[in-house]
């Protein structure tokens, strides 16, 4: 390996080369202009499309917290709510946050929840985010305002997200995802005009595709860190070292039967493969002079069989 000093003018020092080679870099994707509307952003990640090829994936899929990220669980909108509470008891409340109320908000400042939610709202203009605010709000005080709910389901963790938005972590060695492909485990053609080419992701079936939102725990490339999601942070830093072998998505997917309907601990699927828990009880008469009371002694042997750490967030 041959060694080349440059003086602060880039004259070599050495004398022994003159020129250093550089390794042409493939050029940078053009990007793609940001989303203006909530329904422009919903459209460039709709799932539907995908359902004519893939229903079963999708049907399991529409069953799952992913395909309402940002409204929350069914009938409930409980993430609406949390995003609700962060503006009015987080962003309100610190004092260099910029804002005052809920016209302030920008897209930076819900990525503090939306990095996990809602990747793709990077992918927009703040009037998105002025958007998404006024849906919350108008649905979290009204729940019969069936409008905006619409609006709020609209958005999610869909197909494109995991199968091209983050199917590479690393681009500058193995470029950006390409916008007219499908990822998955091989190199192959996909039937569909919008993403012919159906292109192999070397993450797809690691953790690491998931890490991506179920995190090492603070976000500190935030302006102002959160913490939430550090399940893949116990599964790498305690799971692993300690023998662990398997992935995320062969104990979420496979071996719980629910495929692309991922669930935690909402699913008895889960609930069983997870933890062990052993029970021993024994039922008494408590005597005190001449009163008696019925009681109980009950010991519970909780184990955590999972990958990770329980609970998160």
């Amino acid at each position: 390996m041959l060694t080349c000093l440059l003086d602060a003018s880039g004259a070599s020092l050495s004398g022994a080369a003159e020129s250093v080679a550089v390794t042409p870099q493939p050029a940078e994707a053009p990007s793609e202009a940001k989303a203006k509307t909530i329904a422009e952003l919903a459209a460039r990640y709709d799932s539907t499309p995908c359902m004519d090829c893939h229903m079963d994936v999708y049907d399991a899929w529409e069953k799952s917290l992913h395909a309402r990220s940002i409204f929350g669980p069914e009938k409930v909108g409980r993430t609406a709510a949390t995003f609700k509470t962060t503006i009015e008891n987080g962003l309100k409340e610190w004092p260099y946050s910029g804002v005052k109320k809920p016209e302030d908000v920008q897209v930076k400042h819900l990525m503090i929840c939306a990095k996990c939610h809602l990747p793709q709202l990077q992918e927009a203009e703040d009037s998105v985010a002025q958007e998404l605010v006024k849906n919350i709000y108008a649905y979290v005080d009204n729940p019969d305002d069936l409008e905006a709910k619409k609006v709020l389901e609209s958005l999610n963790i869909g197909c494109m997200v995991c199968h091209n938005r983050n199917a590479i972590v690393h681009k500058w060695t193995d470029g950006p995802p390409q916008k007219d492909a499908v990822y998955g485990t091989k190199d192959d053609v996909h039937l569909d005009d919008k993403h012919p080419f159906l292109k192999k992701s070397k993450i797809m079936k690691e953790s690491i595709q998931c890490g991506q939102c179920h995190g090492l725990g603070p976000n500190f490339e935030l302006e102002n860190p959160t913490q939430c999601a550090t399940l893949y942070g116990s599964h790498l830093f305690a799971y692993i070292p300690d023998g662990g072998q398997e992935t995320c998505m062969e104990c979420h997917m496979e071996k719980s039967g629910l495929g692309h309907n991922i669930q935690s601990y909402r699913a008895p699927e889960m609930v069983k493969m997870a933890l062990d828990v052993q029970v021993e009880a024994k039922a008494y008469q408590w005597r005190d002079v001449a009163t008696t009371t019925p009681a109980a002694h009950v010991i519970v042997e909780l184990t955590n069989k999972a990958g990770h750490a329980i609970p998160d967030g």
